[in-house]
């Protein structure tokens, strides 16, 4: 017998902050698991997750997702205390945990989350390191991202 494949979509991706990059200047990138409940991984293997305004918060040695929004299902067991706004523990070793403390105490960084994703049957979140924008940075970035698409079309010109 021929084994069946499972229809599974292509991409990985659970939730996007996308205002992340428009805010932030962000540099390094860190990779975290995420410690679950689950009654939350069934919410969100249905897409019921919000991680627009959340951030990692550094709290006694330890790293916390806070602010990320996972709404139960209408099925939900009746026993189990869903709360959908809870504080949940980063999975980072040691060595990433100190290097994180000190950027975010000495050095006056942010941590924000940009993505939550599976990888293989683990749901982890993606987060750097951030300084917050000014006004006049984000107009920066606007202004050259658009001479970046007026160069292409200068270009594209040019070789016709």
């Amino acid at each position: 017998m021929a084994k069946k494949k499972s229809k599974q979509s292509n991409s990985n991706t659970i939730a996007l902050n996308k205002k992340a990059r428009h805010n932030y200047t962000l540099t390094d990138k860190f990779e975290a698991g995420i410690s679950l409940q689950g009654w939350e991984i069934k919410s969100i293997r249905s897409g019921k997750v919000n991680i627009s305004d959340c951030y990692v918060m550094m709290k006694d040695g330890e790293a916390f997702l806070v602010g990320a929004e996972i709404l139960p299902l209408n099925a939900a067991s009746t026993h189990v205390v869903c709360d959908p706004t809870r504080s949940r523990r980063l999975l980072l070793n040691r060595r990433e945990l100190d290097r994180l403390t000190g950027s975010v105490e000495r050095d006056g960084y942010s941590l924000i989350a940009t993505a939550m994703y599976w990888k293989k049957c683990w749901v982890k979140l993606e987060f750097y390191l951030g300084k917050g924008k000014k006004t006049h940075d984000k107009r920066a970035d606007i202004k050259e991202r658009e001479w970046k698409v007026d160069q292409g079309r200068i270009m594209k010109k040019k070789l016709q």
